[in-house]
């Protein structure tokens, strides 16, 4: 049976898959990979989640357990998991149409026009053998349904990585339906799941079945609108904040924590100059143009005077020019964040974006553009690699791994960084024949 939907790809453990790529030995074994500056786990291997790891759980707390089951753990490789979900998302487009990127490990895509079975699986099978990573192809039709199913799937060996939603019998597809729990449906968030529980909507078949008009009216059209996609009916359209092959429709937000703590207004007007730079090289990369610049800063949230702070500047006129921007957040993480504290993260927001193409005004208002500065920042960090030019930049550009972040002492920490085989030719991947 050919089913006219949404077929969802989906990568298993995407950040534990890539780290496993390059290094065949960690197969098999337990693999956490930890965020900003080593600080908790954000992603794990099945072997990890089978011992019982929770994500968002603090390393420091988890080393010696890890030591003792031989868990291994990796720092982010940001490079490396952009660089290989592009070749994956490259490999999916010679086999279906109409990709549209959801995140940077999972897309939704044309379902096939005959035998879905085959084409799915044979999907599977060149993303895992052309990159190296295994991926989960499910069909369904809706989007709310494909990613339903593509949750039963990775827990259900016996599917082979690849389901259609139609080709399974209606007994099971109800028994997938009663087995998940209402909180695991797309759609759903973790805000909504307890009110939905509170009701005895409990599971997903349970929400599926309720009155349409009570959800809407007690959750909104969003939450309504799920419903109806548990029915069959697809009305869920990927837009607004949601990040669509790589664009940002509403708000592009840079965030990093500290490797260590700030405390002088030089250090937070060096971070704002940074972060806004690479705010700006993913307002360019899209087209837009920012209306709204703001920047936030808090100190640590495990500390019992924690606190916030941050604002807005509009400037003059709608503009993607990194060094307008980065004066802007300079000046607001001056003007706001009192010296003193000790602050451990802070961010940049670019929001109320207009597509750059398409922007209109009256004649003489047009936004100012200093495109030579940012051409040619772009074109050096293009080529010789991400830190190489810029404005300010701390004051210095790190040395030696650390060459593509800035050389200030707050930079972020990644003290378990795994080679970035395929973008750096120092790191790249040797073979030895026996």
């Amino acid at each position: 049976m050919v089913t006219r939907g949404f077929v969802l790809a989906d990568a298993d453990s995407f950040y534990a898959s890539c780290e496993r790529v390059f290094d065949p030995a960690l197969a098999g074994r337990p693999v956490v990979v930890l965020s900003n500056n080593d600080g908790c786990v954000v992603a794990r291997s099945r072997e990890a989640k089978n011992l019982g790891i929770q994500e968002g759980v603090p390393w420091f707390k988890l080393r010696e357990f890890a030591r003792m089951h031989g868990v291994t753990a990796r720092s982010s490789n940001y490079e490396l998991y952009a660089s290989l979900s592009a070749r994956m998302m490259r490999v999916m487009d010679q086999w279906l149409p109409g990709r549209v990127a959801y995140s940077i490990d999972e897309c939704f895509l044309d379902p096939p026009r005959a035998d879905a079975d085959r084409p799915l699986r044979l999907m599977r099978h060149a993303i895992l053998r052309g990159v190296g990573v295994p991926v989960t192809v499910t069909m369904a039709p809706t989007r709310t349904l494909a990613k339903l199913l593509s949750h039963w799937a990775k827990h259900t060996p016996d599917t082979g990585g690849a389901a259609a939603w139609d080709d399974l019998d209606p007994t099971l597809r109800e028994t997938i339906m009663r087995s998940t729990p209402v909180g695991d449906v797309w759609g759903v968030g973790r805000r909504n799941a307890p009110r939905l529980t509170a009701m005895g909507l409990t599971t997903a078949a349970r929400l599926r079945d309720a009155d349409q008009g009570l959800i809407r009216h007690r959750f909104g059209v969003n939450l309504a609108r799920t419903v109806l996609e548990l029915n069959g009916t697809p009305c869920v359209e990927l837009a607004g904040g949601d990040a669509v092959d790589g664009r940002r429709e509403h708000m592009i937000v840079y965030s990093r924590m500290f490797g260590r703590p700030v405390t002088d207004t030089d250090g937070l007007r060096a971070a704002a100059g940074v972060h806004a730079q690479h705010a700006a090289v993913r307002l360019r990369r899209q087209g837009s143009l920012a209306r709204l610049v703001g920047a936030w800063a808090a100190t640590s949230p495990y500390k019992a005077d924690y606190r916030t702070a941050g604002g807005w500047l509009r400037p003059e006129d709608p503009t993607d020019d990194p060094s307008e921007i980065a004066t802007l957040a300079a000046r607001i993480l001056t003007d706001h964040c009192p010296t003193g504290l000790r602050w451990a993260r802070a961010a940049v927001i670019l929001t109320d974006l207009t597509d750059r193409d398409t922007y209109m005004t009256l004649p003489g208002l047009e936004p100012r553009l200093d495109e030579g500065l940012a051409d040619a920042i772009d074109r050096i960090n293009h080529r010789y690699g991400a830190m190489h030019a810029g404005i300010g930049y701390a004051g210095l550009r790190g040395q030696g791994r650390d060459d593509a972040d800035t050389g200030a002492d707050w930079r972020m920490r990644r003290t378990m960084l795994s080679p970035r085989a395929t973008t750096r030719w120092d790191e790249i991947a040797t073979v030895k024949a026996a």
